[in-house]
């Protein structure tokens, strides 16, 4: 079997980095009241994420398997598609499109459930946050 070439290494290292980066979702956006001016961001934060626990374990997630399997299957296609490109321009069709298909799988795969059953899936999840920052006496005024 033939060992890995330095820019192949090179290239799984860069597209695993960009796999993990921009994983997160929009949080709330608060308007600078005397609740989040007396408390800090620091404050804030953590009731941001005890709200979105509570938002979690409320409210329904609805399709978000469907959601993951058709953000991994569309990963692999796409993935398989520039891997195949890369493979041309290296010399190797076959394991360009392999590695591809592979990568591209797993990015949509992270990127399914990092997204499944949060607040870019269900509206009233964030509709469930902000009641719940607004009790703590926040503002929200949007996501981002």
């Amino acid at each position: 079997m033939k060992r890995p070439t330095a820019n192949v290494i090179a290239s799984l290292s860069i597209i695993s980095v960009s796999i993990f980066s921009g994983c997160s979702g929009p949080q709330p956006v608060l308007y600078p009241n005397h609740v989040l001016q007396d408390g800090g961001t620091e404050q804030a934060e953590q009731d941001i994420a005890v709200c979105e626990e509570l938002a979690e374990e409320y409210v329904k997630k609805g399709s978000a398997g469907e959601h993951v399997a058709g953000q991994t299957v569309g990963g692999g296609a796409v993935g398989a598609a520039s891997g195949a490109v890369g493979g041309a321009i290296a010399g190797n069709v076959g394991l360009g499109s392999a590695i591809g298909a592979a990568v591209g799988a797993t990015q949509g795969l992270l990127r399914g459930i990092f997204t499944s059953g949060g607040a870019e899936a269900n509206p009233t999840y964030r509709k469930f946050v902000n009641r719940c920052l607004r009790e703590k006496g926040y503002e929200p005024i949007g996501w981002e």
